[in-house]
């Protein structure tokens, strides 16, 4: 499975800024074939931002934490991995619940020896969640404040994109965008790219 590669366009039209972009589809993590509860994801920014937004086909939702930092990915709940330098060696994880809880950290892998420090917050970060018909839409704005250098077009970040949906049955489904070949998010290798794009 090729990693793959997403356009993250210039806008600064607030109230259409989703009208014109191209979703890509996640798949199941393991295998790279479809899923049960579709899954679309897009990106965008502006001057000040990046943005991310994911639309979930979800007919049972999971979701118990109140928290920050509760540990989200225990049960449905998107996420956003960004590694700006893309060493593999150090990235952002950001989650979001159905119930718009947080869990923000920075992670070092080294060599597969994973250390989360979620005393990090994305300070500004701004994020909801709201339903529309059996769609549950998540939309993440995340500053740029948090990167080294602000991008301009032509700047490529490793990133990826995951959700966790559990079933009536307690079944849970695995699903990226850049398909891991495990159930395991934590292997940059298989991070997919971002080009930011004007």
């Amino acid at each position: 499975m090729t990693p793959k590669t997403i356009e993250c366009k210039f806008t600064e039209d607030e109230t259409r800024r989703w009208e014109t972009l191209q979703a890509e589809q996640l798949v199941d993590v393991v295998s790279g074939g479809q899923v049960q509860q579709p899954t679309r994801v897009m990106t965008c920014w502006d001057g000040d931002a990046v943005y991310f937004r994911f639309e979930c086909v979800d007919d049972h939702t999971v979701a118990d934490y109140t928290q920050r930092d509760d540990p989200l990915y225990e049960q449905d709940v998107v996420e956003v991995f960004i590694d700006e330098e893309g060493t593999g060696r150090h990235y952002i994880e950001l989650e979001l619940s159905p119930l718009n809880v947080v869990f923000d950290a920075r992670v070092d892998n080294e060599d597969g020896r994973i250390r989360v420090h979620t005393e990090w917050d994305a300070d500004g970060m701004e994020t909801k969640v709201w339903n529309e018909g059996d769609l549950r839409l998540y939309e993440i704005r995340l500053p740029f404040i948090h990167f080294s250098r602000r991008p301009e077009s032509g700047t490529l970040w490793r990133i990826n994109f995951y959700r966790i949906d559990e079933d009536r049955d307690n079944k849970r489904y695995y699903q990226a965008w850049s398909p891991t070949g495990a159930v395991n998010y934590h292997i940059p290798s298989r991070f997919g790219t971002l080009r930011f794009v004007k």
